[in-house]
Parts: structure tokens; C-alpha cells; sequence
């Protein structure tokens, strides 16, 4: 049982598949950072100078807290303004993924165009023998 594990943590696709999650976690606090430090103050300092984070409105009558930690704590609230941050984080990470593949989808149809003609595999034996039969018939 141990050697199958070796042999199957050993193949190179599951050692891409982890290198691929891990620079993926990687990049994704990459853009968590983008949206919640730059994107979002800047879209919140526009719709009125709040952390975007922090806007809800309470489910309940006994939430009356200015902040979305302390409102969660008075009761349910609706929480879209979190929604948002993490439906425009998905959206920069769907787009930046697109344009990746994209990248790759040319940079294969590039190498394909310029990957030299393969040359033409020569005639099978009896193909051959037929054409000189052929040739030297044709000078007699």
C-alpha cells in the first residue's frame, strides 16, 4: 500500500495539481487583498464614504449596531455589502483566470503554426519498387 502511494504521489500530474492549489490559495489572497484594501474602499469612499463591508441592514428589530461584527451579535443581518466584496473578488479572479487561458490557448496555436511540417514518411517498400519499375519502363 505504502509503495502505490509513492508511486502515485510520485506522477506528474498530481505534483502540478498541488503546485497549481497552492500558487491558486496564493494568488487568491493576492486579490482578496486587491478588492478589500483598494478596490472597495475606493467604491465605498463613492457611495458614501463607509467600509462597503459593513453594509447591511438588520432582519431584526433588536440590531441597531453601526458596525457588521456588532450587528451580527444583536441578530440577523443582511449582509450585502459582503456579498458584493466577494462576488467583484470572484469576478477579478474568473477574469484574470480567463485571460490567462487565453494567453496559453495562443501561445499553443502560435507553437502549433510554427512547429515545422513533419516530413512526409517515405513510401511503403512495394510503392517504391512499383515507381522505379515504372521509371525504368518509361526510358525504354
Amino acid at each position: 500500500m505504502l509503495k502505490e502511494f509513492q508511486e502515485f504521489i510520485s506522477k506528474g500530474n498530481v505534483m502540478d495539481l498541488a503546485v497549481g492549489v497552492i500558487i491558486g490559495a496564493a494568488f487568491g489572497k493576492i486579490v482578496d487583498s486587491l478588492v478589500n484594501d483598494i478596490i472597495m474602499p475606493i467604491i465605498g469612499a463613492i457611495f458614501g464614504g463607509l467600509d462597503f463591508n459593513n453594509y447591511f441592514f438588520g432582519l431584526s428589530s433588536n440590531v441597531h449596531s453601526a458596525t457588521l461584527a456588532d450587528a451580527k451579535k444583536e441578530g440577523a443581518v443582511f449582509a450585502y455589502g459582503s456579498f458584493l466584496t466577494v462576488v467583484l473578488n470572484f469576478l477579478i479572479l474568473a477574469f484574470i483566470i480567463f485571460l490567462m487561458v487565453k494567453a496559453v490557448n495562443n501561445l499553443r496555436r502560435r507553437l502549433e503554426r510554427e512547429k515545422p511540417a513533419a516530413a512526409a514518411a517515405p513510401p511503403p517498400a512495394d510503392v517504391q519498387l512499383l515507381t522505379e519499375i515504372r521509371d525504368l519502363l518509361a526510358k525504354r
